[in-house]
């Protein structure tokens, strides 16, 4: 992995750690596990060692970014309006960036006390069920083509240019979009995460990449990232045993070896193929890579040079 990663600054987690003393009020272990997703696990070790350099590295993007606005806009001769922070977080399937979104959230909060930080996940622009299986692609959801692009660029144009916008919501209960819709009000910060928040649409006058200005890649060795997918599967259908509307349960009356199988094969026939085709060839768009060790540690970030 390391040689593709020309264009990057590698530093090993005990220099990161040292890069910035200064800590914020500190999370409690309660805050953490709240924030957690299932099978993932992180530390407040991790929040001081990690993330609190991280969240410093994104204000000094946030300041340079400000002031080259309000630059362009004495150039112009023209008031130029505040335009919101945008972060893309990218990475696997199973591979913690949900938790390391939600964490982002939470310490931007804190940062920024007077900032609106919102989080959204581009779940919601998976097309529905229904419109898959008119595609014919049902058995391809995840993959780019499942995704309702031109919307989810429509979404990132809106909060843009300082406006609210609507997004679909995405339910892993019944593994569908819901038919309501959330509402985010023009946030300062906007923290935007999924597995194909760095791929290009079908609109090649706009990408994706081109709203953010920062981004995240979570990164992991394959074999970690199916062996926390295995795991990750076995919690959901232990709980979906007693809720038969969800949509893990229909598994729930095979055997276990019939489940693993069942797993296994999808993350050989989807995931990874969905990863190494679409998702990993992206990686080098983000500004910063977090690679994880098989204990979901983070042992090593880079830093994009150029």
């Amino acid at each position: 992995m390391e040689t593709e990663l020309i264009n990057y600054e590698k530093i090993t987690r005990r220099i990161w750690q040292n890069l910035y003393k200064k800590t914020l009020p500190a999370l409690t272990e309660q805050e953490l596990n709240n924030i957690k997703s299932i099978n993932d696990e992180i530390s407040l070790q991790d929040v001081n060692d990690v993330y609190l350099p991280l969240v410093q590295l994104i204000r000094i993007y946030k300041k340079t970014i400000s002031d080259l606005n309000f630059s362009k806009g004495l150039f112009l001769q023209k008031i130029t309006d505040n335009q919101p922070f945008i972060i893309g977080i990218s990475g696997s399937v199973a591979v913690g960036k949900s938790t390391t979104a939600r964490l982002l959230q939470l310490l931007l909060s804190r940062t920024f006390k007077t900032s609106k930080v919102e989080l959204v996940t581009t779940d919601g622009f998976l097309y529905s069920k229904d419109e898959l299986t008119k595609k014919g692609i049902l058995d391809r959801k995840g993959f780019p083509e499942s995704y309702d692009m031109e919307a989810l660029i429509s979404f990132l144009l809106a909060i843009k240019s300082g406006s609210s916008a609507t997004i679909p919501v995405y339910s892993h209960e019944i593994y569908d979009v819901l038919p309501e819709k959330e509402r985010i009000d023009a946030p300062d910060i906007l923290i935007v995460e999924g597995i194909n928040v760095f791929q290009t649409s079908a609109n090649k006058q706009l990408y994706i990449n081109d709203f953010f200005d920062f981004s995240i890649y979570v990164d992991a060795k394959e074999h970690n990232i199916e062996r926390w997918y295995l795991e990750r599967f076995k919690t959901f259908l232990a709980l979906a045993k007693q809720d038969p509307n969800n949509y893990y349960h229909q598994f729930t009356a095979l055997s276990d070896d019939a489940t693993m199988k069942l797993a296994k094969d999808t993350w050989k026939t989807v995931n990874l193929v969905n990863l190494r085709n679409y998702i990993e060839p992206t990686r080098s768009r983000a500004e910063v890579i977090l690679h994880k060790d098989k204990t979901h540690k983070i042992d090593k970030i880079y830093l994009k040079k150029y």
